[in-house]
């Protein structure tokens, strides 16, 4: 079977940040909470989490004095997500009747 599966992308907010990552250069804090409807501390959790495994690279600034906080996958987050991908879509495709 092609790809592997990553438990990374189990839950389904780390599914939902990466599936985000892999069509945008960057997403911040707040659009993040706003577009996964989930609380601060949940989302820094799953970020951090990301983060760890090298899936994803965090940049701290300021707009202004507030301070802004943007998200961009990393090469090996990428082909990391890629692969599980191809796990699952080979998994569906084995398993059609």
């Amino acid at each position: 079977m092609r790809g592997n599966y990553d438990k990374a992308f189990e839950n389904v907010i780390r599914l939902r940040i990466m599936s985000i990552l892999m069509v945008n250069e960057q997403y911040d804090f707040i659009s993040f909470k706003e577009i996964l409807e989930v609380t601060d501390g949940n989302l820094a959790s799953h970020l951090r989490h990301l983060e760890k495994a090298d899936y994803i690279h965090v940049k701290k600034s300021f707009a202004g004095r507030k301070p802004l906080t943007n998200y961009s996958a990393t090469a090996t987050g990428k082909k990391a997500f890629q692969s599980h991908l191809d796990f699952l879509e080979n998994l569906i495709n084995e398993n059609k009747t």
